[in-house]
């Protein structure tokens, strides 16, 4: 089974900043921690006007991004019926194309704490994480790409806590982050 990535905001300026956060639909599956760009208008999806549409990052536009942070309540899909609560391990949880999506703007000195499915490389002994052209995820690296990139600081490798019932060890490996620019 995937695991999709397990997202934490530890200290973001948007829990407290309401313009910080907005609700985008998406024609892609997106798991929280991705980014993407607001598209320049609001989405055209029947019955969706008030929601932003959600679009990969494209060369000149890889800062300003959002993160997608749904609420972790994983979905069982059987065609076109959706379960609430079959499974309640985050890292079964992702944001279904064509479903609405809860995220928010990342703004220098936040700190989060990210599985690794954030990252789409190893992180290895990169310190760094940027946005890149046509991707959904952040790219390690050795160092931050710029002012005018989206790029967070690795902190620390950490972990998260999945409670899943059992008794056995149910640590994630996670990275914390520091965003830099956005």
């Amino acid at each position: 089974m995937t695991q999709h990535c397990v997202v934490i905001q530890n200290r973001v300026m948007a829990e407290n900043i309401d313009s910080l956060n907005r609700s985008f639909y998406s024609g892609s599956d997106l798991d929280n921690g991705w980014i993407f760009s607001s598209a320049s208008q609001l989405s055209t999806q029947s019955g969706s006007s008030e929601l932003w549409y959600a679009v990969q990052p494209t060369t000149g536009s890889l800062n300003g991004l959002w993160m997608a942070s749904t609420p972790e309540v994983p979905i069982t899909y059987d065609g076109d019926y959706a379960y609430r609560g079959l499974n309640q391990d985050p890292r079964n949880f992702y944001n279904k194309a064509g479903k609405i999506i809860d995220a928010f703007k990342p703004q220098p000195g936040d700190i989060i704490t990210a599985s690794s499915g954030i990252f789409d490389n190893a992180i290895a002994s990169n310190g760094y994480a940027n946005s890149l052209a046509d991707n959904w995820r952040l790219h390690a690296g050795a160092t931050p790409l710029g002012t005018s990139v989206m790029s967070w600081r690795v902190l620390a490798t950490t972990y998260i806590s999945i409670g899943s019932g059992g008794i056995d060890n149910q640590r994630v490996t996670a990275y914390k982050l520091e965003c830099l620019y956005n």
